[in-house]
């Protein structure tokens, strides 16, 4: 069982950390999810201290193992429909991968949406990601067809060093 908490302030140091690790680390321990297509920090902790801000409605979720590190995080907001809830920035540490954790992150995910009234949860994943994308198809997620723009020139997620990325959007019924 996974207990998850809300992430105080205080935590945003951490959840940036571990963000950047798994998107962008490199190395032995770099995560099999690493964006290799863009440079720079994917988050920093004032990018995730506006963005608690701007949503209260959102969740951001974090996993601590029995020594308290941090295991994973994720985010969770409820769509216009209330129903429809959006879920992003999941992250598990990439040195401990091999222990199902993205996969125990994610159903705990779709667990509390549920708890709180989501029928149907939705995800963005840029488009060359074919292996997260896969992943995400093998627990329940189908490609809506959805195509969104990148955010060329804001650079709060990385500077992309190609011009062919897209969001793609997937979504999963609860």
């Amino acid at each position: 069982m996974i207990e998850l908490r809300r992430a105080s302030d205080a935590d945003l140091d951490e959840i940036a950390e571990l963000t950047n690790w798994a998107y962008r680390g490199a190395g032995e321990v770099a995560s099999w999810t690493v964006e290799s297509y863009l440079e720079g920090e994917r988050t920093t902790p004032e990018t995730l201290r506006a963005d608690v801000a701007a949503n209260p409605e959102a969740h951001l979720l974090t996993w601590r193992g029995e020594a308290g590190e941090l295991l994973g995080h994720f985010w969770l907001e409820p769509l216009a429909d209330g129903a429809t809830w959006y879920l992003g920035l999941l992250s598990v540490r990439p040195d401990r991968q091999d222990q199902q954790l993205g996969r125990r992150l994610l159903a705990a995910g779709e667990d509390f949406a549920r708890a709180q009234g989501a029928t149907r949860l939705q995800m963005t994943v840029i488009n060359v990601r074919d292996t997260l994308i896969a992943w995400y198809q093998r627990r329940g997620y189908a490609l809506t067809g959805e195509v969104r723009p990148f955010p060329y020139g804001d650079d709060r997620f990385g500077k992309p060093l190609r011009d062919d990325l897209s969001f793609v959007v997937l979504e999963k019924a609860l």
